[in-house]
Formats: structure tokens, sequence, C-alpha cells
């Protein structure tokens, strides 16, 4: 672990005896655990003992009950032949234990790498299509003791008024200025709103009329993207973070993920391993051209009118989104100016 690591590591110490016993983990030192300071909404150990190594998290994105669901769904979809990990069971039967009112859950260690879009192979990424295929459908067939009810419709897909995206861009725009000490990372935050302005003001006309989407409807990981990936010799060994199970439109969740999955650190889209990805998924679930483009569409407004990287830095104190900002924000200029071609990639058969 480095020393900035070792500087924001939170203190478990109080929480590790509940923990082990719960467990039966057996005695834990300061060794045995290693902080991973890369996760964004949660937070996470690599825990070693004497019969095997652990990943271990705190559960601060989801509600407790809510984690309970995830997780049992988790080791249901895992027994059906997704690649999840199984949790943990405590002693007492329970798949998360509170320790002070803090949940944590203990899952097997997955050994694998997390692989950026850019980096798959054509085929690869037309293999993680038919994966998020595969979980759709097999969300979709699980028994109903899952805790998931059957999907009967589409939710519904706010739309966000141009006036109120340009209003709250405004707002981290005094917020910025009131700041006593503007670091550079404000200073570049600053110039992004204003970009992202001049874009509310140039497309707001793109964005859809109607707040009913297109297409089928039904539970989703709703976080598929490579820090969620783990790959080992070409293969995907394991789906990460489920806390995000929800009804959405596939096409949004397919969307979203190419969106997340095959941006690069320059926010410039590989359109390419979009396609393999997409056709992919629809050789499994049939999306018609129509109903992809539509989440595109809306996909692309929600992240127009949305500033939940600000939130998190500005507003909660979490600045693990902050790398995000800069090429979430030249993609959203580069899909802006490359509509057409963008909107080729995620409908090509």
């Amino acid at each position: 672990m480095t020393d900035d690591a070792r500087r924001i590591c939170p203190d478990i110490t109080d929480d590790l005896p509940v923990i082990q016993e719960a467990f039966g983990l057996g005695i834990l030192n300061a060794e045995d655990l290693t902080y991973l300071p890369d996760g964004m909404m949660n937070r996470n150990w690599r825990v070693r003992t004497g019969h095997g190594t652990y990943a271990l998290k705190q559960i601060l994105d989801v509600p407790l009950d809510m984690a309970r669901r995830n997780l049992r769904v988790q080791a249901m979809l895992a027994a059906d032949g997704v690649p999840a990990c199984v949790p943990e069971m405590s002693i007492g039967g329970d798949v998360v234990v509170e320790a002070a009112g803090r949940g944590y859950c203990l899952l097997p260690w997955a050994e694998g790498s997390h692989l950026p879009g850019p980096e798959l192979s054509l085929e690869q990424a037309g293999r993680l299509g038919k994966v998020a295929g595969h979980i759709h459908h097999r969300l979709h067939n699980l028994p109903p003791g899952s805790g998931l009810a059957r999907v009967t419709a589409a939710p519904r897909s706010k739309v966000t008024d141009q006036s109120a995206a340009i209003a709250e861009a405004d707002r981290y725009l005094r917020l910025i200025s009131s700041l006593e000490v503007r670091l550079p990372f404000d200073v570049t935050v600053a110039e992004l709103l204003e970009q992202r302005k001049t874009l509310l003001h140039e497309y707001g006309d793109r964005r859809s009329a109607s707040d009913s989407p297109a297409g089928p409807a039904g539970w989703t990981h709703g976080d598929l993207q490579y820090r969620n990936l783990l790959w080992h010799d070409g293969e995907i060994t394991a789906v990460l973070d489920w806390d995000r199970i929800q009804v959405r439109t596939f096409a949004e969740e397919v969307t979203r993920t190419a969106m997340v999955q095959f941006m690069s650190k320059e926010g410039l889209l590989d359109l390419e391993r979009v396609s393999a990805f997409v056709a992919g998924y629809r050789h499994l679930i049939p999306l018609r051209s129509e109903e992809v483009a539509d989440g595109l569409d809306r996909l692309w407004w929600r992240r127009m009118t949305s500033f939940w990287q600000l939130d998190f830095h500005y507003n909660r104190g979490n600045h693990g989104a902050a790398e995000l900002i800069v090429p979430t924000e030249r993609l959203l200029a580069w899909c802006a100016e490359h509509r057409e071609e963008v909107a080729a990639a995620f409908t090509a058969i």
C-alpha cells in the first residue's frame, strides 16, 4: 500500500472483532488487511486468512436491506452460470454483518485484471456484449424468491429541462467563485462548466420530447463497466459490484455500458468496439435499432444535464470521481460533434 493510500485508509479497528467473529475469520492482524483505495462508492479491503483470501466491503452506496437482496441475487446468478462471486455467509446465516450500524459483506477474492475498453480486442468487446445479454436474460428468469418482482412496464425516463441544467451549472460556478483558494482543478472545472453551458444552448433542441423510453425493460446490473469487470486469459472471470440492480430499459443499460466502457482517457469513444459490444448484446437480446438510438439520445441528454461528479466533489467531499470530470466533458462535446457517426456505431448490426 502506498503512503497516500495508508493516510486515507478508513480505520475499522472498532468493527474488526465483530467482522472476524461473524465470518469465522480468526484473529486478523494489520498486515492481513490491505485497503483498496480505488473504490468510488464503497470501501474495500483485501483480507488474507489462513484458509483463503477475500474481499471485504463496507457498504455505503445502498441501504443494507437492499444490499442483502442484491447479494442473494448475486449468489443465484453465480449458480446459474453468470460470472459472479458468491458472498460468504456469516455464522448467523446473513450475507451482511452489522457493526455499530455499519454494514459489511465478504466475498471470495477473484483473480483478474480490470481492462479499459480500448484495450479489449474486438472479439472480447463482442464477448462482453454477450455477457451483458446473458445477465439480463438470467435476471429475468430468476425464481420468485429472489426478491426481484416481475417487470410489467418500463420506468419513466425524466427529461431535465435545458434551463434547469444551465441554472445548475451557474450554481456551481458561483460556488467555485466563492472559494477562498481556487486550485487549478477548480479553475479547470469552471472552464468546463462554461463549455457545458455553451453545449446546452447549442443542442437543447435535441432532448427527448417524451419521458417514455422505447424498448423492453427489465432488471439490470446498473454499473457494468471496466472497474467492475475482471479478465483473465481473455475471458471475463468476475462481474463485481451488484449494488445497483434496478429496473431499466435494456437500451439504457447497453448504451451506458458502452459509453463508460469504451471511453478513452482523452474523452473519445472507440466506435469500432462499441459496435462489436452492442452487436454481441443484440445477438442475445433483440433490441431494434430505433430502440438503441432512443436509449443513446436519452443517455447523452442525461449526461448533458447531470453534475453528479461535481456534487460528490463539492457537496459531499468525495473526490473519487474527480478524475472522470475532464474526459466526461470532452466526450459530451465529441459526441455532439460526431452525432451521426456515434449513432451509426451503436445501431450497426
